[in-house]
């Protein structure tokens, strides 16, 4: 790819990320966009050991790594908002004093209306 292939490509995929955004979570856009990112940097950097860097794919290759940490960031910011449904387990185990329904099961049986005398 030539530079500019590279940048409108980057450009794109960031539109895509931002659309994305707005329609589910921005860590998922933010994945979506780093795993094509990381594609064509693959592709880039196989070029740049078969070609060398007169086509300019050591240039691509730097703007797709700045890209790609950008997107980490914000994939890192995203995720930082984001609240967990259910908690660990050890955050909702009770901890302290024994609660009613925890209590031996002797304790807890009452007479159905019979004399105690059974």
């Amino acid at each position: 790819m030539t530079p500019h292939e590279v940048t409108d490509a980057i450009a794109l995929i960031e539109t895509h990320r931002q659309a994305m955004a707005k329609e589910s979570s921005a860590a998922t856009a933010c994945n979506e966009a780093l795993r094509k990112l990381h594609e064509i940097l693959e592709r880039e950097r196989e070029a740049l050991q078969l070609r060398g860097a007169d086509d300019g794919h050591a240039a691509n290759v730097e703007a797709l790594t700045t890209e790609i940490e950008r997107v980490k960031q914000l994939a890192g910011a995203a995720g930082k908002g984001v609240k967990p449904k259910h908690g660990p387990a050890q955050a909702q185990k009770h901890v302290g004093p024994s609660r009613p329904h925890d209590l031996p099961r002797t304790k807890l049986r009452r007479t159905m209306g019979r004399a105690s005398g059974r």
